[in-house]
């Protein structure tokens, strides 16, 4: 079996680690499986790109910069990312995509397949599964949804576009996409719950079948190490209670929650019972430390890390991981997290419940209640048996996400899709 995974960018951001990790998982359980991108910005051998003359990479930097221009004009200044979908480029001449016995769709906004060249891969008689790393694919334009429900009916009246009406770019996106979707038949898969609840609930794919397969991680890479050799990397005493949160560009930032972090801080830093010098902060990922606002706590700015083995180091060295995000599919940092070993905290929304079990492995906090973040991070603070609840956390990790688990649950969907294929 053959199978070509489709993705705009090679690992950058959530959807391009997620695709390179399934493609590695089934491989390695004997499937020939690549991984194409629109651009390559690695040297990842594993990875190839549709972009390789100085003419190819130079159209896909202009479709990608017009595209990501183009909607940041026709936005208002908030921080939820909408594509236009205007630019984008035909794969089904490419030998891979057209040798494929399957056709795995990734993260393909940025201009690389739009609805028209969606719609085209029709022509390949293939069949064609789609995994949605975030709601793009069945809204007007937003990736991220928050409250809006338009995507409920035909889109229009958007939120998020400066030039608002029930005809607007939203809802002719929607029409371009119904279109599209008519002639393309493929098969949904949803990396959680939530997403597959949120499909159900859209007027573009509300009918379409959708199968929860979650995403998949290195458990041999992001495994636990000794917590107090760990922080000795870090150059952390020991006998510190070391809190760990991820990339956050800014105070302001909606998507990631950061206020609700600083809130969640300051409340737990005048609790009785909790020691402040006994507490670090580790913020890693951040892009300018000038970015970052205070804390109630010492804090460590880790910067960006690039070497995953590093990485599972450095959530090794926490007691806890916190993650205020408001919505999210099927967090990365999340799963990375549990299978170093380290409980999460986190708010009770999108895929995060998938994972994180409520007082098992971390703590579920109420939907946008600062209290109730800081009250996890105390419970994890006080609480007796640590190491039970660390051992959960790798342990759920094992039995619901690992690559033989990931890879099996996709193979048997590849077979039964090639069966019902026209003989």
């Amino acid at each position: 079996m053959k199978v070509v995974h489709l993705n705009t960018y090679d690992g950058n951001g959530g959807a391009g680690r997620a695709c390179l990790r399934l493609s590695d998982a089934l491989k390695a359980s004997g499937i020939d499986s690549k991984v194409l991108v629109y651009y390559k910005f690695g040297q990842n051998p594993k990875i190839d790109t549709f972009s390789k003359s100085p003419f190819q990479k130079a159209r896909a930097i202009y479709n990608i910069l017009s595209e990501r221009y183009f909607a940041k004009w026709l936005s208002k200044s908030v921080k939820t990312p909408f594509s236009l979908q205007w630019f984008g480029r035909s794969v089904i001449n490419h030998p891979e995509v057209k040798n494929a016995d399957i056709i795995h769709l990734h993260w393909v906004n940025h201009g690389f397949l739009n609805p028209k060249f969606l719609a085209q891969l029709d022509e390949l008689e293939k069949p064609i599964v789609w995994t949605f790393h975030d709601s793009n694919a069945f809204t007007g334009g937003c990736h991220v949804r928050y409250g809006c429900e338009n995507f409920h009916q035909q889109c229009g009246n958007c939120p998020i576009l400066k030039i608002s009406g029930k005809n607007d770019i939203s809802h002719k996106t929607w029409v371009r996409k119904q279109k599209a979707y008519t002639e393309l038949n493929f098969h949904i898969v949803a990396p959680s719950k939530w997403m597959a609840a949120s499909v159900k609930f859209s007027s573009l794919l509300g009918t379409r079948k959708a199968t929860v397969i979650p995403n998949t991680i290195e458990t041999k890479i992001f495994k636990p190490y000794v917590k107090s050799e760990a922080k000795k990397i870090l150059k952390i005493n020991p006998d510190k209670f070391v809190l760990m949160s991820g990339f956050m560009p800014s105070k302001n930032d909606k998507h990631k929650g950061t206020p609700y972090l600083i809130e969640a801080l300051e409340i737990l830093s005048r609790r009785a019972g909790i020691q402040k010098e006994n507490i670090e902060l580790v913020i890693f990922g951040n892009k300018e430390n000038a970015e970052m606002p205070e804390f109630p706590f010492k804090t460590i700015f880790l910067g960006t890390i690039n070497k995953d083995d590093h990485l599972a180091k450095c959530y090794s060295a926490a007691d806890v991981f916190i993650t205020p995000s408001l919505e999210d599919n099927l967090p990365n940092t999340v799963m990375e997290s549990l299978s170093c070993a380290t409980p999460v905290v986190a708010f009770t929304t999108g895929g995060i419940p998938d994972m994180v079990k409520h007082m098992q492995n971390g703590y579920l906090a109420e939907y946008q209640n600062a209290e109730d973040l800081a009250n996890g991070i105390e419970w994890l603070y006080h609480r007796p048996n640590k190491e039970e609840i660390q051992k959960a956390a790798r342990l759920s990790i094992l039995t619901d996400f690992s690559e033989e688990v990931i890879a099996a649950e996709h193979i048997h969907l590849y077979e039964t899709l090639i069966d019902l294929q026209p003989k």
